[in-house]
């Protein structure tokens, strides 16, 4: 870790690690592919997702798909050592890996109707709860379907912008949604990039889904460190 990416994380708990997997990743995205493929004879979308509500079909199509060896190939211990790094912290072991699948063209891009949500509860003066690493098995383009984070909102929940609004509110606005979210410190990041990329994201910040607006299939994966009190 860079000390530019170390500052960064501490002042808006969301880092990029550019090409972190660049080698490796490859062959966790085939593995993907192939076993969508034989869930779906090549056509379409299983049964079982269609007809599913957008998010639904993000949780759904990624428990149908099994892919051995993921979680090795990604949460490396090079991984585990950022992580730790972050968090000021030896990290402990991480959970699961999860596969992180949207389908494409689920309507179109919007920040309307989100599920903003936290992980673990907010408590910006003490040290970091968790981290949540964000693993892009495959290229995500802008609006396809990338998850969403507000960096800098730990230490905006409980504040109010020069004009008295707050966070919640700031996201409910919509041509001045921006400059809201400015005045308090914080940002939409996209978590789009290339194959291989990792986000790490300190598990207070305000974190959604997105719409896949884009002809190609969202393929990412997730991981999470809790480091309890």
């Amino acid at each position: 870790m860079t000390p530019d990416q170390v500052h960064r994380f501490n002042d808006k708990g969301i880092v990029r690690l550019d090409g972190f997997h660049a080698r490796g990743v490859a062959p966790v995205r085939q593995r993907v592919l192939d076993e969508l493929r034989r869930l779906t004879g090549g056509k379409g979308l299983p049964r079982a997702v269609q007809g599913l509500p957008v998010f639904q079909q993000i949780g759904k199509l990624s428990s149908l798909v099994k892919v051995p060896g993921a979680h090795g190939a990604l949460v490396t211990p090079a991984l585990v050592a950022c992580i730790g790094q972050l968090a000021g912290r030896a990290a402990p072991v991480p959970q699961p890996l999860q596969l992180l699948l949207s389908p494409p063209q689920q309507g179109a891009w919007r920040l309307e109707g989100l599920n903003w949500h936290v992980d673990v509860v907010a408590d910006p003066p003490g040290r970091v709860p968790g981290i949540q690493a964000f693993f892009l098995i495959d290229d995500v383009a802008p609006q396809g379907g990338a998850t969403l984070a507000l960096a800098g909102s730990h230490r905006a929940t409980a504040q109010r912008g020069a004009d008295g609004v707050s966070l919640r509110e700031a996201l409910r606005s919509t041509a001045d949604r921006a400059a809201r979210l400015q005045a308090l410190g914080v940002d939409v990041v996209e978590m789009s990039g290339r194959a291989g990329d990792v986000y790490l994201m300190d598990m207070r910040l305000l974190h959604t889904p997105s719409i896949n607006a884009t002809r190609q299939m969202r393929l990412m994966a997730t991981t999470r460190c809790l480091f309890g009190p």
